[in-house]
């Protein structure tokens, strides 16, 4: 798409209807057919190319834990790697730019901000500094940063001790003291004492049962194992494994959900509406978020409903 994009950009620039098309679209060109700009498009390839795996992995609808703990620990791991690479970008990119006719910078060279910010330039770096400082490490180390607040310590901890409940290659992962453990951490006002104790007993029942029964020896994700408990109605006999699998299976939901409102707030909340009392203002953003519920509600029937 890059020579397309630049093509129909020169166009804009000699047959624009107004000065600001053509004002625009002389700009834009210039902005992408700047090293700086091609340096930045080769790396966000190269760091959207390491992480979509995993963005793949976490939107399917039946989550594998254990895969899922692997693949965030690869993918932090070639990001890592990614800042050894320095050479190997600059060279393709040197390629790139040799290839369509655009000017590669003397990296020695000091570098002069552009914009007339180099007026208020108080650091004298070259090109080189800047392109591997200010952009290649900042970009990758932003990345990593990313990953290691929705990924931290604790996160991989929860993951590890939640990956011995997935009934793979017949329980193979399961470890009782690992998900007593879980529950003692991470879920401890969900269970009494007296239900912990009363855990590690129904824990030793269920694996003896799992390895033997015909329905859940043959499983392989928490979800048909959660399923199988229903169906069989051994959710009523195991009651506190069936509440810990609902907990661990419901994590990635209460997350994203989390993160839908935060992502909703920031597109609610202009202006005019921060002037809006708090109850108000969260009816409002229930509304938004839920709108394909809200929809379904006619405005008759919450009438109606008011007037009694």
């Amino acid at each position: 798409m890059y020579d397309a994009t630049c093509s129909v950009l020169e166009k804009i620039i000699v047959d624009g209807s107004t000065y600001s098309q053509h004002g625009d679209a002389d700009n834009a060109y210039k902005s992408l057919t700047s090293f700086e700009f091609i340096l930045i498009l080769h790396l966000m390839r190269e760091i959207m190319g390491i992480t979509d795996v995993l963005c793949q992995a976490l939107q399917q609808q039946s989550q594998d834990v254990v895969n899922a703990m692997h693949l965030v620990r690869s993918t932090k791991t070639l990001i890592q790697n990614l800042r050894e690479g320095w050479d190997k970008l600059l060279k393709n990119v040197t390629s790139f730019c040799e290839k369509h006719d655009i000017e590669v910078p003397q990296l020695s060279a000091s570098y002069v901000a552009r914009q007339g910010r180099s007026r208020h330039q108080k650091d004298h770096i070259t090109v080189k500094h800047y392109l591997r400082v200010k952009i290649f490490f900042v970009l990758i180390d932003k990345q990593l940063h990313e990953l290691n607040c929705r990924f931290n310590d604790q996160a991989m901890e929860l993951l590890t001790l939640s990956s011995t409940l997935v009934p793979k290659d017949a329980y193979k992962a399961f470890n009782i003291e690992n998900i007593c453990t879980l529950v003692d951490k991470y879920y401890p006002m969900d269970f009494s004492e007296q239900e912990k104790i009363n855990l590690h007993f129904q824990l030793q029942h269920f694996i003896v049962d799992a390895r033997q029964d015909s329905n859940l020896k043959n499983l392989s994700t928490m979800q048909e194992l959660c399923t199988c408990l229903a169906i069989t109605k051994n959710s009523e006999v195991y009651y506190l494994i069936d509440r810990l699998l609902r907990l661990i299976m419901t994590l990635l939901v209460s997350t994203v959900t989390t993160e839908r409102y935060f992502f909703a707030m920031k597109i609610i909340k202009t202006r005019l509406k921060n002037k809006m009392e708090a109850d108000f203002l969260a009816d409002s953003m229930i509304v938004y978020i839920e709108r394909d519920i809200a929809t379904s509600i006619s405005s008759d029937s919450i009438i109606e409903h008011l007037s009694h």
